[in-house]
């Protein structure tokens, strides 16, 4: 990479910094590129990006941005992954890392909270954020229901007297 390409890379991935609102840092301890392949493939199935970045190129993008606490974090060879939903992002590498122990989670970022190893597992247990929406929708209609029941209950109860009783009178 010359400069200008540099410069261009930076200002990239500080525009991404100012945009997203979660990153994961990871260390590459030897995956194969059929392994990165499938990685990036289920992060993008995920709604998110996994970029390989040059450590001193990434620190100058971070600068300035809510993300500088992870900046002790990029030694070695790292990737930094980000999205904008952050469970689902962690959720992916989470699983990923179980699966193959070549891929390291160091810590990450959500807003200006760093994250520790321990954060980003809790966080990947987490529902998507399209259940908790629709957890919330339920739990919020679910009293709208019972109200509804209740209320037309007692209307349903004096119908069926009513009826009963134009029943009986036609019988007379």
């Amino acid at each position: 990479m010359d400069r200008t390409e540099k410069r261009e890379f930076v200002a990239s991935l500080a525009a991404v910094f100012a945009e997203t609102s979660m990153v994961i840092v990871t260390r590459n301890d030897g995956l194969s590129v059929a392994d990165v392949t499938d990685l990036r493939r289920r992060v993008r199935a995920a709604g998110a990006t996994h970029k390989v970045a040059k450590n001193r190129l990434a620190s100058l993008a971070l600068a300035g941005t809510q993300f500088e606490g992870i900046k002790p974090l990029l030694k070695g060879p790292t990737a930094l992954s980000w999205a904008d939903e952050p469970v689902a992002v962690a959720k992916v590498l989470v699983e990923f890392a179980k699966t193959n122990d070549k891929l390291v989670l160091l810590g990450g970022s959500l807003g200006a909270q760093t994250l520790s190893v321990e954060s980003i597992k809790a966080l990947a247990e987490l529902p998507s954020l399209d259940v908790l929406r629709a957890q919330l929708v339920g739990l919020i209609s679910t009293p709208a229901t019972r109200i509804a029941g209740v209320l037309q209950a007692p209307a349903g109860q004096l119908a069926r007297v009513f009826g009963a009783y134009a029943k009986t009178g036609e019988a007379a």
